[in-house]
């Protein structure tokens, strides 16, 4: 296995979108000016890592033994179907539950937009259009993370460069593995970012 396929691939599972929600979260507890006593914040992040982390992959290898999925790519449209079902699920969990206007209206609006993609790419998989997921995800994050810059007035400009970058790498390793081509990379930008900005209207 060459070195270049071996990145993509570490690419892939270190940026999968199941992260994308805990990895939002995290880096608003530490950008947001604030307080949050260190024990809600734990409690939060806890029931996160528990419904939007360890579930999905419950439910993939439970999909995945009965045959209605064949590998995490989910290079048929069709199969996203299901896993698209129960993401919009969980998140609309952690919407209401977890992260509700009354504690914080920016991760409110985080997850409103997340919700908001999941939906989108479920729609685009029943008219066979197969958005990358994997940048729909990172595309939201780098845009909450640049819409918290304005709203804090604060440069995070060396955080948003990292996730610029990671954009860049994981759209390569995508190209890559040949799991998408150049539409749905863009397609899954276009979400993400729209997805986003949607909602600034609402807390920025």
């Amino acid at each position: 296995m060459s070195s270049m396929r071996v990145f993509s691939k570490l690419i892939s599972y270190l940026f999968n979108p199941i992260l994308i929600p805990i990895a939002g979260t995290i880096i608003y507890f530490f950008v947001s000016p604030k307080f949050n006593p260190p024990e809600t914040k734990k409690l939060i992040l806890t029931a996160m890592l528990i419904v939007t982390v360890v579930i999905p992959i419950i439910f993939y290898f439970l999909l995945k033994n009965l045959g209605w999925i064949t590998n995490s790519d989910m290079n048929n449209v069709k199969e996203r179907r299901i896993p698209l079902y129960i993401c919009i699920i969980l998140i609309y969990i952690t919407l209401i539950k977890i992260t509700p206007a009354s504690y914080s209206t920016e991760l409110y609006f985080y997850f409103v937009g997340l919700l908001g993609a999941s939906i989108a790419c479920l729609i685009m998989a029943y008219f066979r259009f197969k958005a990358s997921l994997h940048m729909t995800g990172i595309s939201a994050l780098t845009t909450f993370v640049l819409g918290l810059s304005f709203h804090y007035e604060i440069n995070i400009t060396f955080g948003l460069a990292i996730l610029i970058l990671a954009m860049g790498a994981i759209a390569t390793a995508r190209l890559y593995l040949q799991i998408h081509n150049r539409t749905e990379i863009v397609l899954g930008i276009f979400i993400g970012v729209l997805s986003q900005f949607i909602t600034f209207g609402y807390w920025l």
